[in-house]
């Protein structure tokens, strides 16, 4: 079995990208950011979905993000938007993939991987522009050019197998392959037990993602969802 890094948040699209990457055959090395989040329960889920779905490893590394602030998810002082908004949103996190797929890549290294997998998302998405495809591509060139692996000629590349699926497409691919979407936490203020808001962006677009999937929401709400 090859080796590849999968970042895992602990939500539902890096808990599918994880389940991806286990039935294509990987050895699953799982890297989780506590980059200074709201809340730690999505670090939680993280673990839960990395045992359940046979992680090799998963690792948390602590990451001081939220010591610049800049975003709603690190800033307590800025609200985290319970409607929709136009632009990119205030839940934005400057630069967040890019330093974690950086990270990824220096364990990939590490490792001998040769493989990095991220659960970004062009269709149903918030539209953070380090979710777009041209960034992904962008960055696996920039892998290839920085690194001891590329210059010697091993090709790197950087999985993004959600990025044009709807939420309710990744929803079915997830359970296809056995994901328990019940252990993971999308909300952006989940409390401390994982209740999701229900109002957040996140929330809106997993719960949306369930409906036209025509599947039961196994989400836990911090309150009764009509």
């Amino acid at each position: 079995m090859k080796p590849a890094v999968i970042l895992l948040s602990g939500g539902l699209d890096s808990a599918t990208v994880l389940a991806i990457a286990r039935e294509a055959g990987y050895a699953c090395h799982a890297l989780s950011l506590d980059y200074g989040q709201r809340h730690n329960a999505e670090l939680a889920a993280a673990a839960r979905v990395a045992a359940s779905l046979g992680a090799v490893e998963h690792r948390v590394l602590k990451l001081g993000l939220g010591d610049f602030g800049g975003s709603a998810l690190t800033d307590a002082s800025i609200a985290v938007p319970e409607s929709p908004t136009t632009g990119i949103p205030a839940t934005y996190v400057p630069a967040r993939n890019t330093v974690m797929l950086a990270l990824a890549l220096a364990w990939a290294e590490v490792l001998g991987a040769r493989d990095l997998f991220i659960g970004v998302n062009a269709v149903d998405y918030s539209g953070y522009p380090d979710c777009r495809p041209e960034f992904i591509a962008a960055f696996e060139q920039m892998a290839n050019l920085a690194t001891r692996a590329g210059v010697e000629g091993a090709r790197l590349r950087v999985h993004a197998p959600l990025q044009y699926l709807s939420k309710a497409q990744i929803i079915q691919r997830g359970l296809e392959l056995g994901v328990d979407y019940a252990q993971t936490v999308s909300c952006y203020q989940a409390d401390v037990d994982g209740h999701a808001c229900g109002v957040c962006d996140a929330c809106r677009l997993r719960r949306q993602g369930f409906i036209a999937a025509g599947i039961p929401d196994p989400t836990r709400y911090a309150h009764t969802m009509e």
